[in-house]
């Protein structure tokens, strides 16, 4: 008898837990969603940029709707206008004459939904790669392939550094940011290491100059990440501001962010 009443316990225990569980989120009107990313790539024109805007859905969707038929501007500090497109019905909006200029102030206009957003950030320039090293007893088991990417920091300058690391084996690329704070002037990397890697695999490495503003902004947004994966502008489990401002609606605030960056790159082919 003992042992049948511990079978109907357990039968009562299974059949409770056939029931549903729902888990009500509370929900808000889509917000605009910004990435307004202007890359200048060293050695390049830089004239050819584009801005992504979508709108901002629940926490379990994996895919944001496109904002479209917005109206898009960056102007200079000498208040020359530069007008990006939609690209169809796709949320991205590009421009083919865009003038990039280090260390001059950008503002960003988006008018969507009868709504002004505006956005002002620095074009930041960024120091050029030394060398790319690689060792192949990194990891946490002393095995994995590692890179290093090094530069050399300005000597009495606040710096601030956004890496982005991209190969074929992740989906998603591995981001970091770094501060200047305890190696100003010296020469530093950004690190690289993926359990996968392998001889003859393509990484290519890229550092973007960013203001301190924009590293606090990302800095954030990888904690969140960190646990969950999913990229930057994904939908976040915790809403983080950008440099963007709603100047018609203000409680009705956009998310992403406005920035300018000078660009190096290195495609690197794993030993």
């Amino acid at each position: 008898m003992r042992h049948l009443r511990f079978l109907f316990i357990g039968l009562i225990l299974i059949v409770s837990c056939e029931d549903p569980i729902r888990v009500d989120l509370d929900t808000e009107a889509p917000r605009l969603v910004i990435d307004a990313s202007i890359n200048w790539f060293k050695g390049t024109p830089g004239n050819d940029q584009s801005i992504k805007l979508s709108l901002s859905a629940p926490y379990f969707n994996s895919v944001n709707p496109p904002a479209n038929d917005a109206i898009v501007s960056i102007f200079d500090g000498n208040n020359t206008a530069f007008t990006f497109l939609e690209d169809g019905d796709s949320g991205i909006y590009k421009n083919s004459n865009f003038t990039p200029e280090l260390e001059q102030t950008y503002v960003l206009t988006i008018v969507y939904d009868n709504e002004i957003y505006t956005g002002t950030e620095t074009f930041i320039p960024v120091v050029p790669f030394d060398f790319i090293e690689q060792s192949n007893t990194g990891g946490f088991s002393g095995e994995d392939i590692e890179i290093k990417a090094y530069y050399t920091d300005p000597l009495n300058e606040e710096n601030f550094y956004f890496f982005e690391f991209i190969s074929d084996i992740p989906i998603i690329p591995t981001l970091e940011v770094y501060e200047d704070r305890f190696t100003n002037g010296n020469q530093i990397f950004g690190y690289y290491t993926e359990e996968d890697l392998a001889s003859g695999d393509v990484v290519t490495v890229r550092n973007y100059g960013i203001s301190e503003q924009f590293y606090a902004f990302m800095f954030i947004l990888l904690q969140q990440n960190s646990e969950e994966g999913g990229g930057p502008f994904e939908t976040q489990p915790a809403t983080v501001r950008g440099n963007c401002v709603n100047t018609t609606n203000p409680d009705n605030f956009p998310l992403g962010y406005f920035r300018l960056s000078e660009v190096d790159e290195i495609d690197y082919t794993v030993q």
